[in-house]
């Protein structure tokens, strides 16, 4: 079973660095956000909005736990690995933390309206208080730690790809 998992900030990639790692691997990719709309019939703001985060929180977590167990490149939602659960999950997996700063986060972001918890203005100092509490986390939970800041997808990519085939240490 090859199951590649994808974490990491708003913006830092995990949707574009995804679908682009998925085909070079030929595996299906997930993107748990999108999974969860298409199971539930409406978008994840809506979600927030209508049944609150906890609510959201509970269902990302079964969508997640559900994707992490076959085949495929699996981008997760940037606090997934925030839940327990979620987290002793991802030890079972390829798990690649794509990191980035705060700076091309925001540039990435920009004034998307699509993420919940970005909302409401303030979207870079959320951004910047969302890196350093989550940011440890993905640390500990990510086998490779890949920069994606000032950098193509592709290129991105191709690192993955590379450290991938490397010889366990």
């Amino acid at each position: 079973m090859t199951t590649i998992a994808l974490i990491g900030a708003p913006g830092s990639g995990k949707s574009t660095v995804g679908a682009l790692l998925a085909e070079r691997l030929r595996l299906p990719f997930f993107d748990v956000d999108t999974e969860i709309e298409r199971m539930h019939g409406k978008l994840v703001r809506e979600i927030f909005a209508d049944d609150g985060e906890e609510a959201f929180r509970a269902i990302e977590k079964d969508a997640t736990l559900s994707l992490l167990v076959g085949d495929g490149v699996v981008s997760l939602g940037g606090g997934a690995p925030m839940t327990p659960a979620i987290a002793e999950a991802l030890a079972d997996v390829q798990t690649v933390w794509l990191k980035v700063d705060a700076h091309d986060a925001f540039k990435r972001v920009g004034l998307d309206d699509s993420r919940p918890l970005l909302a409401g203005g303030g979207i870079r100092a959320t951004l910047i208080t969302m890196l350093r509490a989550r940011t440890p986390v993905y640390a500990a939970v990510g086998r490779l730690h890949v920069d994606t800041s000032g950098r193509e997808p592709v290129e991105v990519v191709e690192e993955i790809i590379a450290r991938l085939q490397e010889p366990a240490a």
